[in-house]
């Protein structure tokens, strides 16, 4: 399973490391230590997290941009994926954007998509592509 610092997790979240620290603190999201003593969050746990941050609105509003001269890129966190025999259904919480995107089978197999993977939405039109990070 994917883990994460409390850095990266921030830069998924649409906050600042600071929020991140203080949300783990208060117990909003499960951590634990490696053993250099770094905080982690588990991938699962913080796709979790991350639904619960964009339902409600809390994450991302006061915090400053990403800069990318890619306007359509959504760096998040893989929070459901759907498999049926041919295609699949993948669901990405980008800060407070949630992005859905359907497509193949096997390009979820073969970019290794799950839940907790950090991965970017592409939009364009009405189209959404996933990318592995």
């Amino acid at each position: 399973m994917q883990t994460y610092t409390i850095g990266q997790a921030a830069r998924l979240l649409g906050v600042s490391p600071d929020t991140a620290r203080r949300w783990a603190d208060a117990g909003r999201v499960a951590t634990h230590r490696d053993e250099s003593g770094r905080r982690l969050i588990d991938g699962r746990d913080l796709a979790a997290f991350s639904v619960e941050v964009g339902q409600s609105g809390g994450g991302g509003g006061d915090e400053e941009a990403s800069y990318t001269s890619a306007r359509n890129a959504f760096p998040g966190i893989v929070t459901a994926v759907k498999l049926g025999d041919v295609a699949a259904q993948v669901e990405i919480q980008a800060g407070p954007h949630r992005l859905v995107s359907l497509l193949t089978r096997e390009a979820v197999e073969e970019l290794g998509l799950e839940v907790g993977i950090q991965a970017t939405a592409r939009v364009k039109s009405t189209s959404v592509h996933i990318d592995r990070a």
